[in-house]
């Protein structure tokens, strides 16, 4: 006899309590799986999150570097080191964990670079999106010695990320465009942080493309970007729409006659005399001249109005500060 292991169930939404317990939530899916203290990977359309028992342990996103980015950008780890360690096992959380295992990083160290990839990415995860998550249940993803993040905490520190780009620039394209030069940047005094931000802005590299160069958690070189562009350093290189296509034979001075040419009716605007003697002219009633286009009236420019403030209850940002403070200083 095959035994055949079925999944357990998806959570089941309590439709008369449910709106009170996912109101404000980023994900309301992702509130009521931490309810019911899931473990599996949630894919949305930014990013992955990790769940065990309910509660994050790993998120990735293609918008930020990454665990490994921030161990060997600035000599934490060897980049030898983390290369091996990601042969050895199955993904970012499990190499995480052999370190930790091992003993190659400090485990306060390893521990804050978890925390702010975790952050970084969950961040990016969390944005809104097109299409809905999925979540696959997996028994991978498990609670280990690396600290994990509930996920009220998570779309917490998410929401007051918003909040404060949105303080520095109301306009969100800095974030995903790319970036070009729009001042001098003598004209305006830079922190050393902002500019080697500023040296990488080519017209061609986005913010989160920066920040991978850098080796730099994507959130802050966000905060970067904002700030170079509310002092009018940089701005985001906007794509223009394609042009309408032209009709067939536009283009050509010659177009109409060779559509004539080749027997296409056109309807007779004037009468077609026979032609004289081995002349080939045609005379007759001229073709009256087409009318006149009306002419065209300027669009006026529309005001950019900036939504209205995110507001964020209770944040809770020394544990962050001094996580910040901590990484930067190894």
């Amino acid at each position: 006899m095959i035994m055949v292991e079925t999944p357990p169930p998806l959570p089941v939404r309590d439709r008369a309590t449910a709106p009170e317990r996912t109101a404000g939530a980023l994900s309301p899916m992702l509130r009521r799986l931490a309810e019911e203290q899931a473990t599996g990977v949630l894919v949305r359309e930014h990013g992955t999150l990790h769940l065990a028992q309910g509660r994050v342990v790993h998120a990735e996103s293609p918008l930020a570097p990454g665990l490994g980015a921030l161990l060997t950008a600035h000599g934490t780890l060897a980049a030898t080191a983390w290369q091996q360690a990601a042969e050895r096992t199955s993904g970012p959380w499990d190499a995480a964990r052999l370190l930790y295992d091992t003993g190659l990083l400090p485990s306060g160290a390893l521990e804050l670079c978890h925390l702010d990839a975790l952050y970084d990415a969950g961040f990016f995860a969390l944005a809104p999106s097109s299409t809905p998550g999925r979540f696959r249940y997996d028994g991978g993803p498990s609670l280990g010695p690396l600290p994990s993040v509930p996920v009220v905490a998570l779309e917490r520190e998410t929401l007051r990320r918003r909040l404060l780009l949105h303080r520095l620039w109301p306009d969100p394209a800095t974030d995903s465009a790319p970036l070009a030069l729009a001042g001098p940047a003598a004209a305006v005094p830079v922190a050393p942080r902002r500019r080697a931000v500023l040296a990488l802005v080519d017209g061609v590299r986005t913010a989160p493309e920066i920040a991978r160069d850098l080796g730099r958690q994507a959130f802050h070189t966000l905060v970067d970007v904002r700030r170079l562009a509310s002092a009018g350093l940089v701005a985001p290189v906007l794509t223009a729409p394609d042009p309408p296509p032209h009709p067939p034979g536009a283009d050509t001075p010659g177009g109409m006659a060779d559509m004539a040419g080749a027997g296409a009716d056109f309807p007779d605007t004037g009468t077609r005399a026979d032609a004289g003697a081995g002349t080939g002219a045609v005379t007759g009633r001229a073709i009256p001249p087409p009318a006149p286009a009306p002419p065209v009236r300027p669009v006026p420019p529309v005001a950019f109005h900036p939504p209205p403030p995110l507001t964020v209850n209770d944040p809770d940002i020394a544990l962050l500060k001094r996580l910040r403070d901590a990484l930067e200083a190894l």
